[in-house]
């Protein structure tokens, strides 16, 4: 049982999914630093100094009273709360990421595709009358004139 595990372990594609899973968490990180830390500032200015981050509503009231300053004095005081907007925090890095996954699979895609061979000819010119006629034909059918095998 061991020795299958490893021959299964060892496998190509196995490996790779490892390496994806590594790397799409990494990227995560780099996608919620970039909605978080870029993205969002500049959107809260523009809606009146706005901090998503601490966009939320309070459903019940934790052990002592709100209104609570901000999203961690509430879960500090034991607050039942709706994140609204760590919520469109989390949509804005989902578009992001599905954003990005569209463009390298839309480059992969252009790597990959195959260039279509030219379809061969299935007429040629006479050299004589210079009508159309079809490519294995051995006398032009205008002119009656021998051709030559191409």
């Amino acid at each position: 049982m061991i020795e299958e595990f490893k021959k299964f372990i060892m496998r190509g594609n196995v490996l790779d999914m490892a390496v994806g899973i590594i790397i799409g968490a990494a990227f995560g990180s780099i996608v919620t630093s970039l909605v978080a830390d870029v993205i969002m500032p500049p959107i809260g200015l523009l809606l009146g100094n706005v901090d998503f981050s601490n966009l939320f509503a309070v459903l019940k009231d934790g052990k002592t009273a709100g209104p609570y300053a901000s999203l961690s004095a509430a879960k500090a005081a034991g607050a039942v709360t709706l994140n609204i907007g760590v919520f469109i925090n989390t949509i804005i890095s989902f578009v992001i990421v599905a954003f990005a996954v569209f463009m390298l699979i839309r480059g992969v895609n252009k790597l990959y595709k195959k260039e279509e061979a030219p379809a061969a000819p299935k007429a040629k010119d006479c050299p004589f009358c210079l009508m159309s006629v079809p490519i294995k034909a051995t006398r032009c059918g205008h002119c009656t004139s021998e051709l030559k095998k191409t």
